[in-house]
């Protein structure tokens, strides 16, 4: 084989690398989801925030944070449960990924359940989507509706986590994809971080 012959087998393969910062098509689109779920939540809370600070009235209906302290502290772990998952994942260690995962998705329902029962409480006082106690209509819309997204959100992740990880133990699925998944689950735990203080700690009781 001449010299040219093997500089241009030499170019082609170069061309036919995959680029250094490339991004997997799967990958970039989980990206491009979150950055427009992001949008979506930020107009929320930008609103909720704007409409609370021209209510001089505003109810602060709360009286303890000790249920949302515990979704947290449980939301919080399941990230660091789908992270070990992943890792375990891309180390070759299929039942260690798949328990983590599964972990990650009890977490997931442990929160949707206190969450309901969080919600429950509030409907005891006599908190609706359109009625309140506090007469401030707009409290029980805003609430029962930023705090009812992300709990499907939740929801959705759950079943997310359940599925992929019972595809990737069959070995429909790779690490890649148990990765993101884990990308939508650090979101929907990034995401509360917001709600909590803005919704919970802001309307404690005095």
């Amino acid at each position: 084989m001449s010299q040219a012959d093997l500089t241009m087998q030499g170019h082609s393969t170069a061309a036919m690398a995959e680029p250094t910062f490339s991004v997997p098509a799967k990958k970039m689109a989980m990206w491009l989801f979150i950055i427009a779920d992001t949008a979506t939540f930020a107009g929320c809370l930008v609103a909720y925030g704007f409409i609370r600070n021209s209510t001089p009235d505003w109810p602060r209906p709360f009286h303890s944070i000790t249920n949302v302290a515990l979704m947290t502290l449980i939301l919080l772990t399941s990230s660091l449960t789908m992270l070990i998952g992943v890792r375990s994942a891309q180390k070759g260690d299929k039942a260690g990924a798949f328990r983590w995962t599964m972990i990650t998705a009890v977490a997931g329902i442990l929160f949707a359940i206190l969450h309901i029962r969080e919600w429950m409480g509030m409907i005891g006082e006599g908190a609706t989507l359109f009625h309140n106690p506090w007469g401030t209509p707009l409290f029980g819309s805003l609430f029962f509706s930023i705090t009812g997204l992300h709990l499907l959100h939740v929801t959705g992740g759950v079943i997310a986590l359940v599925a992929v990880g019972l595809r990737y133990k069959a070995g429909r699925y790779r690490a890649d994809d148990l990765e993101i998944t884990g990308l939508y689950w650090h979101f929907v735990d990034l995401v509360w971080m917001f709600v909590v203080p803005l919704v919970y700690l802001l309307n404690l009781a005095h």
